[in-house]
């Protein structure tokens, strides 16, 4: 695997034009991953030490932070991320803030999961982003409020530790703790800005809450499942396809770009655990003129061979390793903008899904309505057990 790229110093004073074009930052390996502090998700910044000059609420804000160079209030430059005041000493001759001096923000997840990677990105942050970063993570049943998560009892697992980051930068870091957390604490030494917060994962869901729905969308994201592959990801990341509630907008659902040859788009996805499966729905939300034309659905049961996540390219349907594709909606005619719905004429088992669109375009959502088999229930709990919960 190829070394995370590490950004480190200020950068250069913003001297006009494109704020991003000397912007440092790099393709992380785990950047496939869903983001696990999506505010769509539900995931919310529910504390902070200090934040004076910018909400802490800021750093979870979908996407990139802007920048208004003309744009001052009361308290100085309004920025786009999370910034606290400068630290200072404790006298005219220690000025300076100690060496354990540092601002946090408590950050709950929207979903609980294993982490596999986390952006600290100074965006515009040039010469007033912390000297160092460290993150926490810590996981706890409920709904615990910020002063449970600060108290003496709570256990804290270093997922990166103290280390120097750079101004206008995307700083990535791998983890390798194979445990499942619900909250981080992210700590900035010794004070300064952070523009955005990204926790890439996977999810790692209650296991008696899904049993308890009985029957739920088993290949949303909220519940566990996955996009594995995708023919193309021009336009739009194919993790939307899988997303809580409506697109509102067009870029908020999957779209590809025009194909010029006789073949099709796909995504395929991994299931939260084998489930029976006994309705589709396929939402073209906010696609009106560029809505696929025709789709179907196929499912696998199997073990899969396939570990990657999220990328892209690949023949036309490919991987997914052991068992056989079984169509289980024909290919049918799509309208834009409209939510297709079909109930299944017997119910379909499965570990995998893939959605075809006929020639290219694209999709908002697609649900698969079903309930877990013994089988998948049982594996979930073992997983569940396996990584702390």
């Amino acid at each position: 695997m190829t070394a995370i790229p590490r950004f480190t110093g200020a950068a250069d004073p913003y001297a006009g034009g494109d704020p991003y074009a000397d912007y440092r930052t790099a393709d992380f390996p785990f950047g496939g991953y869903a983001d696990l502090a999506d505010r769509r998700l539900g995931a919310g910044v529910v504390a902070a030490d200090d934040e004076f000059f910018a909400e802490r609420e800021n750093l979870l804000v979908p996407g990139r932070a802007e920048f208004d160079p003309e744009r001052f209030g009361h308290k100085g430059k309004i920025m786009d991320g999370w910034e606290t005041r400068r630290r200072r000493g404790t006298s005219a001759e220690h000025p300076w803030p100690t060496a354990d001096d540092h601002d946090r923000a408590l950050v709950r997840l929207g979903v609980p999961g294993v982490i596999r990677g986390i952006v600290v990105d100074t965006a515009h942050f040039r010469g007033n982003h912390p000297q160092a970063v460290s993150v926490e993570g810590t996981s706890l049943p409920g709904f615990p409020s910020p002063r449970e998560l600060l108290s003496d009892g709570t256990r804290w697992t270093t997922l990166v530790p103290r280390t120097p980051v750079g101004g206008h930068a995307a700083n990535g870091f791998a983890v390798s703790v194979q445990r499942r957390f619900t909250h981080l604490r992210v700590n900035q030494h010794p004070d300064g800005g952070i523009a955005r917060l990204r926790v890439h994962g996977e999810v790692a869901p209650e296991p008696a809450w899904l049993e308890a729905l009985g029957t739920f969308d088993v290949v949303a994201l909220e519940h566990g499942g996955q996009v594995e592959d995708a023919s193309d990801l021009f336009y739009s990341p194919a993790v939307n396809t899988i997303l809580p509630g409506r697109s509102r907008t067009m870029d908020e659902g999957w779209e590809t770009r025009r194909r010029r040859d006789r073949g099709n788009d796909w995504i395929r996805y991994r299931l939260v655990a084998q489930a029976r499966i006994r309705a589709v729905e396929i939402d073209t939300a906010c696609l009106k003129g560029n809505a696929a034309g025709w789709a179907a659905v196929s499912v696998k049961d199997g073990a899969d061979g396939a570990e990657g996540v999220g990328g892209g390219g690949g023949a036309e349907g490919a991987g997914g390793g052991g068992g056989e594709w079984r169509e289980i909606l024909p290919r049918t005619r799509l309208q834009p903008d409209t939510n297709h719905r079909f109930v299944l004429p017997a119910p379909a088992v499965g570990t995998h899904a893939r959605v075809d669109i006929f020639p290219d375009g694209g999709i908002s959502r697609l649900r698969l309505y079903g309930s877990l088999t013994p089988e998948g229930a049982s594996g979930l709990r073992a997983r569940h057990r396996a990584l702390g919960g």
